[in-house]
């Protein structure tokens, strides 16, 4: 049987963690697509899914606010913290929402609308732009929420009937839907279950039993970690290594016995230090296993060598370290070991590790970089050089789209082998002697047959492909478009080539 959940909804939250009250007409952009409006931008015809020079026509007074999933989350966190005064164990669905089982609370306080009320006056306190409501299971409780609603128990196939299939959260199921005649949740619901499963797959028959008002799952509450950092002040401020060495033997073990005292142990450890001018630097320390007090005092010690002996730089202090704070991350089990992914390390793997620790650590952070790929058409663009260990991966959700996009025009694998820092001059003629030029329809007028680069003698081109046309941020005016030409010459070598405003350039290379 379902269980009765409370859902609290911050209406258009993205705007109000960027501090847009609804009665100013904002929009959060990302993708070039807006994603949440506030009241008076949804008066005035703007709505999540416009394009920004659509929402922009609708209403030319139109603030307009980049995504940033980490500012919505951080600002629904007071939110969060003051309905769990009232009730625990609270499941955060995303910023903006939130769910809890009410069936004690409602007990406790007599009823479920004396619980209602008391939620509603802890939130009240942080931001008056929230609904709650009430239903059985986490998915109509969150669409209860939504509208503010409270469904009485076994009431939510009724509830749910009405609304439309969009809900369900998948587009191409609920667009197939619409195609079929089925615009509603309660006539999606009303389809047999096992014709669903035939005709929709396993996904399908999840969404058919969330039509239903069948959600069963219970809340997946959050657990607050135990605060684990350590840190301390330095009086006088330390401007040399060896002011700070009993102090970072001292952090080491203090942080090492914090985390054996709740039965952890942390592979990667986060170091900041603040000066006297007010400069706050950090610097993250990666370590394939468990760090020990003696591993950790290790690299506070490397760090803050860096930091104050290396050779001037950008990130150097400016004064004196006033304070020091550790923090371990990547917490794992301290009775285990995590393993790389073809088992242990060799004793060489260990020796490289601490020689690149002791080189970053020496020279800065970016004295050691590895690369990593991303998302992008530009070759140069599609490498993100990481240092070493930084985490790897997206940075943000903005990345992690990037990363994961279509991206239409990019280059076929494999991906060259070295690019170029600067693109260098290059001409491409035809069998005629003909400098070979691209249409704007990217039909190129005639087959690369001489390749000439820097000035030099031309070689002749054994085989090519492409073009690959690329018309990128055609909307802005430092919007760019070329065409992308794979080549292979006698002289055994493999080039890439695009052209662009008529002039053609080197790249990248294959070989």
């Amino acid at each position: 049987m379902p269980v009765r959940m409370l859902a609290v909804h911050c209406p258009d939250w993205p705007t109000t963690a960027a501090g847009m009250g609804p009665g100013v007409p904002a929009a959060v952009v990302e993708a070039n697509r807006v994603v949440a409006v506030t009241a008076a931008a949804r008066a005035a015809g703007v709505s999540p899914g416009l394009r920004r020079r659509d929402a922009q026509g609708r209403c030319p007074e139109l603030r307009l606010l980049s995504a940033d999933p980490d500012r919505d989350a951080r600002a629904f966190e007071p939110v969060v913290a003051a309905v769990e005064t009232v009730v625990p164990g609270i499941e955060v669905t995303r910023p903006g929402d939130c769910l809890v089982a009410v069936r004690g609370a409602a007990r406790y306080f007599g009823a479920e609308a004396l619980v209602v009320a008391q939620v509603r006056g802890a939130v009240s306190a942080v931001t008056e732009n929230c609904r709650i409501g009430i239903a059985d299971g986490p998915f109509t409780a969150g669409l209860a929420g939504r509208l503010g609603e409270t469904v009485p128990a076994g009431a939510s196939a009724g509830f749910l009937a009405g609304l439309p299939v969009e809900l369900v959260d998948r587009p191409e199921l609920a667009g197939l839907l619409r195609r079929l005649g089925l615009p509603t949740l309660g006539a999606f619901a009303a389809l047999p279950a096992a014709q669903v499963l035939d005709r929709f797959g396993p996904d399908g028959a999840l969404a058919h039993r969330l039509a239903r008002g069948d959600d069963e799952r219970l809340p997946e509450p959050r657990i607050s970690p135990p605060d684990l950092a350590v840190g301390t002040e330095l009086d006088p401020p330390a401007d040399t290594v060896e002011a700070v060495v009993f102090t970072a033997r001292r952090l080491a073990e203090d942080c090492h016995a914090k985390l054996l005292a709740v039965g952890l142990a942390c592979a990667r450890v986060a170091i900041e230090a603040e000066t006297e001018n007010g400069e706050r630097l950090r610097r993250v320390w990666r370590h394939d296993g468990p760090l020990t007090a003696a591993a950790i005092t290790d690299r506070i010690r490397w760090q803050l060598d860096g930091w104050l002996s290396a050779p001037r730089s950008a990130e150097s202090p400016t004064a004196g370290v006033t304070r020091i704070r550790v923090t371990p991350e990547a917490l794992l089990s301290a009775d285990g070991r995590q393993r790389g992914l073809w088992g242990e390390p060799g004793a060489a793997d260990g020796r490289v590790r601490r020689a690149l620790d002791r080189v970053q650590g020496l020279l800065g952070p970016d004295a050691v970089l590895t690369a990593e790929v991303r998302g992008g058409r530009d070759p140069a663009a599609a490498i993100r050089l990481v240092p070493w260990g930084e985490p790897r991966g997206p940075r943000d959700a903005a990345e992690a789209g990037r990363a994961a996009a279509p991206w239409p025009g990019r280059l076929p694998t494999p991906a060259p082998a070295t690019v170029l820092t600067e693109p260098r001059p290059a001409e491409l003629l035809d069998a005629a002697g003909v400098p070979v030029v691209v249409s704007g329809r990217t039909v190129a007028t005639g087959a690369p047959a001489w390749l000439s680069l820097d000035g030099h003698p031309p070689v002749r081109v054994t085989g090519w492909a492409g073009p690959w046309p690329a018309d990128e941020r055609w909307w802005e005016p430092a919007g760019r478009r070329r065409a992308r030409f794979q080549l292979t010459t006698e002289d055994g070598d493999a080039r890439l080539l695009f052209v662009e405003g008529g002039q053609w350039w080197w790249e990248a290379s294959y070989g």
